[in-house]
Parts: C-alpha cells; sequence; structure tokens
C-alpha cells in the first residue's frame, strides 16, 4: 500500500516539485501499463500529446517508439528529469512546463493524446481539460486515458482521497461523448508505478476517437 502523500490541490506546483525532488522516480520510469497496451493505435511519425506527463515515464517510452511527442507537467522539477530520461533514452520529446490551463493547446493537431491519471484535478478543471483534449485531436485522433474509480478509495494504493477526482464510466461516457468510444473498461489489477502507485488498485481505462 502505497503511504505518500497526497498533493496539495492549494499548491500544486509547489507540492510535485517536492514530491519530484526525492531520489528516483515517483511513479517508476516504465510506462503505464494500459497505454503500453493501447499505444498501437499510434503509428510512427504520428504526433501525440502526453498530459500532466511528470517525470516522463509515459512521454519517452513513446518517443521510444518512433512517435512525435509533446509534453508538458506543471512540476519544473518534474520536466527536468523527464528531459534527463530522455536523453538517457536517446528520444527527443517537446517538453513544457505548464498546467492544463495555461498548456497552448492548438486545435485538431494531435493524432493521439495519452492522459494517465490525471486525477488532480477538480471538477471544474477536470471538464475544462477535457474540453482541450477533444479540440486538439485531429479527426480520427485517439485518445488514450486511464483514471482511478471511486473504489479506489477502499484501497488507497494510489491516486487522491476525493471521490469528486475519480472517474465512472459515465462520467467518461459524457465527457467524451463526442468521440466513438473504441474501449471502456472497469478492472481491477495489482500495480506497480514506482512508489506512489503500488498494490491492489481500482481502475478505470479509455480509448476513444474524435470523429
Amino acid at each position: 500500500m502505497s503511504t505518500t502523500p497526497v498533493p496539495s490541490f492549494d499548491d500544486p506546483a509547489g507540492t510535485w516539485n517536492r514530491r519530484f525532488a526525492e531520489s528516483g522516480y515517483l511513479f517508476g520510469s516504465e510506462p503505464n501499463a494500459w497505454l503500453r497496451e493501447h499505444a498501437s493505435v499510434w503509428s510512427p511519425g504520428a504526433r501525440v500529446l502526453s498530459v500532466a506527463d511528470g517525470e516522463g515515464r509515459n512521454s519517452v517510452w513513446l518517443a521510444s517508439r518512433g512517435l512525435v511527442v509533446d509534453a508538458f507537467d506543471i512540476a519544473e522539477v518534474g520536466v527536468a528529469k523527464a528531459r534527463q530520461l530522455a536523453t538517457e533514452r536517446c528520444v527527443t520529446v517537446n517538453f513544457a512546463v505548464a498546467d492544463c490551463d495555461s498548456y497552448g493547446w492548438p486545435e485538431a493537431t494531435y493524432d493521439g493524446v495519452a492522459a494517465i491519471f490525471v486525477q488532480f484535478a477538480d471538477p471544474a478543471m477536470r471538464e475544462r481539460l477535457f474540453v482541450h483534449i477533444v479540440q486538439s485531436l485531429k479527426p480520427g485522433g485517439t485518445l488514450v486515458l486511464q483514471g482511478y474509480t471511486p473504489k479506489q478509495l477502499e484501497y488507497r494504493t494510489g491516486g487522491p482521497p476525493l471521490a469528486s477526482h475519480l472517474y465512472t464510466e459515465a462520467l467518461l461516457r459524457a465527457a467524451f461523448a463526442d468521440l466513438e468510444i473504441v474501449v471502456l473498461r472497469e478492472y481491477e489489477a495489482e500495480v506497480a508505478e514506482g512508489s506512489a502507485h503500488r498494490g491492489h488498485s481500482a481502475l478505470i481505462g479509455l480509448v476513444a476517437r474524435r470523429r
């Protein structure tokens, strides 16, 4: 069970900078399993955005598959570690320090968006974020998303201890009603992603395509 503190929603940048300043990688340096399973929806050369990318585990892996990757995170310490990881693995990622509101979302630009455990966002920010994601996808572009469901509050093996920040199937169907739902699955699994996501977890995964 994870015993790491949850981020402060009063000072998210400061909190994440402090967490990422610790040695090692908070969520590990390997990609998320749901992303790994579904990344084949994007072909080499496709342009993909990794949202709230942290220390780079997902963006760097996507770049290693021949994708053209943009990534952002609110924490400059995390982005610095992500740049170092990219250098070590001899890949290029276009990193930016930004939050979900200040990132310069381009319209109808991305072949794909990866949004993995972006659950610091309260309902109002989440609504804005999801709108940005949809608008940034090209027609035919695909979103790959993973999060925790409210049942995760029983397990406490990662994620915020706030039901309002967690995902349900109904919430995701409503938020992405303008997309074609390819896969939407609630499930439980053992997660081993660094020290912050570790143990039996209540998960939901989505793959959806812009029409």
